[in-house]
């Protein structure tokens, strides 16, 4: 096994061990703070009656949907006002604008105006995957050293070409990591979706057992929520070290 995966296991391995004794003890009551046993034991039955999959299959589709629209979106906004001065004064104070209201601000206007249904939740994801991809793009271009695109003014680029052979590639690294965080921003937005006016979901799940008291799945729920995160993160990572090989970085002390 990769000395990477081992040394990132130890520290989740001895929370779990120091629960699991807090737990055997009862330092805390069962309903506040049920084992990782029975957290387990609360996995299996769910997975058995099809409650889980129905569930998370619902919420990745909506992540999924909510964060290609606001991504996409993202990108195509923050190419445009990043190449253009008058853009930007046109259009970056409104977004700004807009990037200060939280979601829960907005989520019952949604439902007034969109209802319970699946264009609210959507739209509350795609918003929180916007801006984190809007404002890196943007940044990105805006970072890139003015002396690649004298070199293409000399060599007598196209402005398509002077984009997509310089600009791009040099934004790409900001590009990337705005995706990376918009994955992370659209799944908390997911949450705080199917929490309020949701019938399916892993945040549905979560409030219906919030209301029976049912700790274990709840905690099952957070965790689904924390892996499934965690997964996309590292296919963005695992994506951002292709596509960047090419970048001779810092990669910290004793880095081989």
């Amino acid at each position: 096994m990769n000395k990477k995966y081992i040394v990132g296991s130890i520290l989740p391995l001895l929370l779990i061990a120091i629960w699991q004794l807090v737990s055997y003890f009862e330092v805390l009551p069962v309903q506040m703070l049920p084992s990782p046993i029975d957290i387990v034991e609360a996995f299996v039955n769910l997975v058995k009656s099809g409650t889980l999959q129905e569930n998370l299959y619902t919420s990745l589709i909506r992540a999924a949907v909510g964060f290609f629209i606001g991504s996409a979106s993202g990108i195509l906004l923050g190419l445009i006002v990043g190449n253009s001065r008058f853009m930007e004064f046109l259009v970056d104070p409104s977004v700004q604008l807009f990037r200060m209201i939280p979601h829960l601000a907005i989520l019952p206007l949604l439902i007034l105006w969109f209802g319970f249904g699946e264009p609210s939740k959507i739209i509350i994801v795609a918003s929180g995957a916007f801006f984190p991809v809007y404002i890196n793009t943007f940044l990105g271009i805006r970072s890139v050293d003015y002396k690649l695109i004298e070199v293409s003014k000399v060599l007598e680029f196209s402005r398509s070409k002077q984009i997509t052979k310089v600009v791009l590639p040099a934004a790409m690294p900001n590009i990337l990591l705005g995706i990376r965080m918009s994955m992370g921003t659209a799944w908390l937005s997911l949450i705080v979706a199917e929490l309020m006016g949701a019938t399916t979901g892993v945040g549905y799940m979560i409030s219906n057992a919030r209301e029976f008291s049912q700790t274990d799945v709840v905690f099952v729920g957070i965790i689904i929520f924390a892996c499934v995160g965690k997964i996309t993160d590292s296919f963005v990572h695992i994506l951002e070290k292709r596509l960047l090989r090419w970048r001779d970085s810092y990669q910290g002390v004793n880095a081989k």
